[in-house]
């Protein structure tokens, strides 16, 4: 099994948690990175190994409090990428939608990602 891959949050990217060990994957913070394709790379590297023995039940949760256009391409890259390891069955997928309460724009963002991902989409309303 792969070790946690762990990037800490900056102000301008998120902090990113993959641990294969409980089939988390953690996206939380503002991602609006300069070079989004730096900064992505190495968690879709890491997703790949991941894949490769994914845990049975793989929860993604992200929060984000916001994100420029270059990351929703990047995370829908990924929630792609999960999509793959569910429709084989060899784990679980959901994903957990974190925003803001009242932020009616994060809360958009995770209906559009649940319209086009085919598994399980929770939309959750942080009370702060």
């Amino acid at each position: 099994m792969d070790a946690p891959f762990s990037i800490p949050a900056t102000e301008k990217t998120p902090a990113v948690e993959i641990d294969p060990g409980s089939g988390l994957i953690s996206i939380s913070g503002c991602s609006i990175p300069e070079n989004a394709d730096r900064f992505y790379s190495p968690v879709q590297d890491s997703l790949e190994r991941y894949a490769l023995s994914p845990h049975a039940k793989t929860t993604v949760r992200i929060a984000l409090s916001y994100f420029n256009s270059s990351t929703s391409k990047y995370l829908l890259d990924l929630f792609k990428r999960l999509e793959d390891l569910h429709a084989t069955g060899r784990s679980q997928v959901f994903l957990e939608w974190w925003f803001a309460k009242g932020d009616l724009d994060m809360k958009e963002a995770g209906e559009d990602y649940r319209s086009l991902i085919e598994f399980p989409v929770r939309l959750k309303e942080l009370d702060r």
